[in-house]
């Protein structure tokens, strides 16, 4: 994998074991079960790392030698049709560097697809693609994908990101279909990523829902803090500059050990620290800031859109880090809300926008930087 030369404090993709922080144990523990035929419940809150997990295992020599690989995600689906088109590119995209023959093969199983012929803008080459209008039966394509999962020349391995989304779709039978279809593929393995846990934990076990017991579970907690240390002690020395083990102790507590916002955080110490400098416990402040003001216009918008009642308990969940009891009478006077029923009514809203959660702790704000921005900026 191309390495990269400039920041080694990687954003939101995969760019190789070297920058990938220990996950040692969670990587076996994957390709044990896979390696196993085991199928996988992966959970995590958002932007821990479970997406970086699964590229990171995919990766690993046991599995990319042995097997084919395929990632989906489906975060942003609303219905089967949908799913099935986000499924179908994702295996063109994985098969088109393998070469003309295993594209046409998969076409060739998939005859209820009609991909569409398009010219690459950079390249001027032809390139595939499924749109929703390639789909004309769900049922029919559904079929024939696995079909080709089971016919394929190596066991496929296919991982389903934030695969809580069936949930959601207007369609009531998901998942009994997706189970009848799994059931009856032998060559392929499944992980099921999602960042709600209370939902994937109902989905796969309840006795009255089709994953029942049909899989293994792996939950992904914060990356040791002895480990990050080392991890930005070692980037920091590679590069000729120096970092406080005390900077990077303050920043996995800020950010709760959350893996994303750690990355952002290093990422913007390193771009301030210059060759042959230490990054002190003072940076912390300034790239936070730094950060801060560059969403600064995004997070504004966001508040915009808000309620007043939402923007409330927004202020008061960001002053709490984790709010307990949000419906108390205790809670309500603290923060001059209005009453409890309007704090549980800008909840449901918040909650159907992605923006808070409720955790075993409490509830929380999603997005960690934009709480620090409310305690901040918010008025």
């Amino acid at each position: 994998m191309k390495s990269v030369q400039t920041n080694p404090f990687v954003i939101g993709a995969y760019a190789g074991s070297h920058y990938f922080c220990d996950r040692e144990r969670e990587t076996d523990e994957l390709i044990q079960d896979l390696m196993n035929g085991r199928n996988v419940v992966l959970i995590a809150q958002r932007r821990m790392g479970k997406t970086g997990l699964i590229l990171h295992t995919f990766h690993q020599e046991k599995i990319s030698k042995h097997y084919n690989v395929f990632f989906i995600d489906i975060f942003a689906t609303a219905s089967i049709r949908e799913f099935i088109y986000a499924f179908g590119n994702a295996i063109i995209d994985q098969l088109k560097p393998r070469g003309r023959k295993f594209l046409d093969q998969f076409l060739q199983t998939i005859t209820s697809l009609r991909p569409a012929v398009k010219i690459d803008a950079l390249t001027g080459e032809p390139t595939l693609e499924i749109g929703l209008g390639s789909v004309s039966s769900v049922d029919t394509t559904l079929d024939e994908i696995f079909a080709y999962l089971n016919a394929a020349d190596k066991p496929c391995i296919v991982a389903f990101d934030e695969f809580q989304q069936i949930n959601h779709y207007a369609e009531k039978n998901m998942e009994a279909l997706l189970r009848t279809q799994i059931q009856h593929c032998p060559n392929a393995r499944f992980i099921f990523a999602g960042s709600e846990p209370s939902l994937l934990v109902d989905m796969f076990n309840s006795a009255n829902r089709p994953f029942y017991q049909s899989t293994f579970t792996l939950h992904l907690e914060s990356i040791p803090l002895e480990k990050y240390i080392e991890f930005v002690k070692m980037h920091f020395c590679e590069h000729g500059k120096v970092v406080d083990a005390a900077l990077v102790e303050i920043a996995y507590h800020s950010f709760e050990g959350i893996t994303l916002y750690l990355q952002m955080l290093m990422n913007e110490v390193f771009l301030l620290t210059e060759k042959g400098g230490t990054a002190t416990v003072a940076y912390f402040e300034i790239a936070l800031t730094s950060l801060i003001r560059k969403q600064n216009f995004i997070y504004q918008s966001i508040f915009a859109d808000l309620t007043e009642r939402q923007r409330e308990i927004i202020r008061a969940i960001a002053a709490e880090d984790i709010a307990v009891n949000v419906t108390s009478g205790e809670f309500v006077r603290k923060y001059h809300l209005k009453s409890p029923s309007s704090v549980q009514s800008a909840l449901k809203g918040l909650s159907g926008k992605g923006m808070v959660s409720k955790t075993l702790d409490g509830y929380v704000i999603n997005d960690r930087l934009l709480k620090f921005w409310v305690k901040r900026y918010s008025v």
